[in-house]
C-alpha cells in the first residue's frame, strides 16, 4: 500500500488545463522526485496534495484514507508537513523558538497548558537544531540567518513534528552549489524516518536523492521511474532540451 496516491488529478483555471489525469504513488521511507519544466503543474499537484487547492477530478489518498478535499490542518494531523519554496520563518524569533513552536504545534491546548513544555522539549529541539547543522545559531534571530540556513530551519521546522510524509517545494532555490550538496547531505538521513516528495529544478540535485522520479509536462506524467530510467528517456531529454 502507497503512503500517498494521486489517481486521475484534473485541475484547471479557466481554460488553463494545469493537472490532466494525474497518477503518482509515493511509498513509505521513499524519496519521490517531482519534475518538470516551467508550468508543467508540478506547484499545483503539490498544492493538491497538500490541500491549498483541491482537484476537479480524481482521487487522492494518504495512509489509505481518502484526503481529496481534507482541509490542510487535518492532513497535518495525520502527518503530512509541506515546506514551499519561499520562506516562511518567523524573523522576529529566535532560531530556537521556531523550532520549539514547531513542536508545540502538534500538541493540544491541554497537553501545553499542563507542561512545561520549553523545559521538557528542550533535548528534541537541540536535536533538530544539530542535525540541520544551525545549533551555534540557536539564540540568533531567524531573520539574522542566511537563505541556505533559513532554509534549512524551514525543512527543520517542517520535520519537527514527526510527520510521515514531507513535501518540499525547490528547497535548493537560490542556493549555491555548496548549500545545494550540504542539503543534500543534510535530507537524506531523513529516510529512515520519513517520505519525501520533492519538486526540483536542478537535475544533478534531485537525481542524486531521488529513488524515483515523476516527470510533468503540460499537466499530463510524460515519465515515471527511477533516476537512471529517466535519465535515459528520449522523451524526457526531449522536453528538457527544447523546454527547459
Amino acid at each position: 500500500m502507497a503512503l500517498l496516491e494521486v489517481k486521475g488529478a484534473r485541475k484547471s483555471y479557466g481554460k488553463l488545463i494545469a493537472l490532466d489525469m494525474v497518477d503518482l504513488a509515493v511509498e513509505s521511507q521513499q524519496f519521490h522526485g517531482l519534475i518538470g519544466p516551467n508550468g508543467s503543474g508540478k506547484s499545483t499537484l503539490l498544492k493538491c496534495i497538500a490541500g491549498a487547492e483541491y482537484p476537479e477530478e480524481g482521487t487522492l489518498s494518504f495512509l489509505d484514507k481518502d484526503i481529496s478535499t481534507t482541509p490542510p490542518a487535518i492532513r497535518a494531523r495525520r502527518g503530512m508537513s509541506l515546506k514551499f519554496q519561499i520562506t516562511s520563518v518567523f524573523n522576529l524569533l529566535s532560531v530556537y523558538d521556531n523550532i520549539l513552536l514547531s513542536i508545540q504545534a502538534a500538541h493540544s491546548l491541554w497537553q501545553l497548558a499542563g507542561s512545561r513544555s520549553r523545559q521538557i522539549l528542550h533535548p528534541q529541539v537541540m536535536d533538530i537544531l544539530s542535525e540541520f547543522r544551525i545549533e551555534s545559531r540557536a539564540d540568533d534571530l531567524a531573520g539574522e540567518l542566511s537563505h541556505g540556513e533559513q532554509q534549512w530551519l524551514e525543512i527543520a521546522m517542517a520535520l519537527a513534528p514527526g510527520p510521515r510524509l514531507l513535501l518540499l517545494d525547490e528547497p535548493t532555490a537560490g542556493m549555491s552549489p555548496e548549500e545545494r550538496r550540504v542539503t543534500g547531505e543534510l535530507l537524506r538521513p531523513i529516510k529512515a524516518r520519513c517520505s519525501i516528495l520533492i519538486v526540483e529544478h536542478d537535475l544533478d540535485f534531485i537525481k542524486d536523492l531521488s529513488d524515483v522520479i515523476t516527470v510533468l509536462d503540460q499537466g499530463r506524467v510524460l515519465d515515471n521511474g527511477t533516476p537512471e530510467q529517466i535519465e535515459a528517456s528520449e522523451r524526457v531529454r526531449e522536453v528538457y532540451v527544447t523546454r527547459v
